[in-house]
């Protein structure tokens, strides 16, 4: 089994790049997705959001992801402490995941996979990239965002290019027919490797 960390920035279309690779026959691990469950699911979690967010955290029994943004994007330390009790339970959670794999190869699909340091977890990694316009347009279109809006989400990400000299793999997310045959040929690699 192998595990195949698969990253980028905002737009670049990682979602797109995890679907090719889903149909080529790996299994994949979406860790927001998976952290978005936790934080609605797990008792333990739940209260210790509560604990740091106070009681609006949570409206209806649902994670008010609205106002944990709100405080999170305006106060570091906030993330900080967010992202530790988030990171280590969807890292037990994707622990558990693989023991119930017989797949040859996991796709762990995160945005911040260097910063939440589940890099070490990977036998290779994956960085997504686009030009820059088509990741700007491709957001205005998804999230009916300004690019002022995006620009300013991007300032608070990696670059593309530090997440690149990180990665044993870089897939130019550009054109479908090229993108197609970047994960082809990737997919290829890893399995022969």
């Amino acid at each position: 089994m192998k595990v195949i960390g698969l990253t980028g920035g905002i737009g670049s279309g990682k979602s797109t790049v995890l679907s090719m690779f889903q149909k080529l026959g790996a299994e994949i691990y979406i860790a927001d997705v998976e952290a978005k469950k936790l934080m609605n699911t797990n008792v333990e979690l739940i209260d210790k959001i509560t604990q740091l967010f106070g009681e609006n955290a949570y409206l209806n029994n649902t994670l008010s992801r609205k106002y944990i943004a709100s405080i999170v994007f305006n106060d570091k330390k906030k993330l900080t402490e967010l992202n530790k009790l988030v990171h280590p339970m969807v890292r037990n959670h994707f622990e558990e995941f693989l023991k119930t794999s017989s797949e040859e190869i996991i796709i762990y699909e995160s945005a911040i996979l260097f910063e939440s340091d589940k890099s070490s977890m990977c036998n290779f990694i994956i960085t997504v990239t686009a030009n820059l316009e088509d990741k700007i347009n491709r957001i205005i279109k998804r999230d009916g965002v300004t690019k002022q809006q995006i620009l300013d989400r991007m300032k608070n990400q990696l670059t593309d290019d530090s997440r690149i000299k990180k990665s044993d793999f870089v897939i130019n997310n550009n054109t479908i027919s090229d993108t197609k045959l970047q994960v082809l040929t990737t997919y290829d690699l890893i399995k022969r490797s």
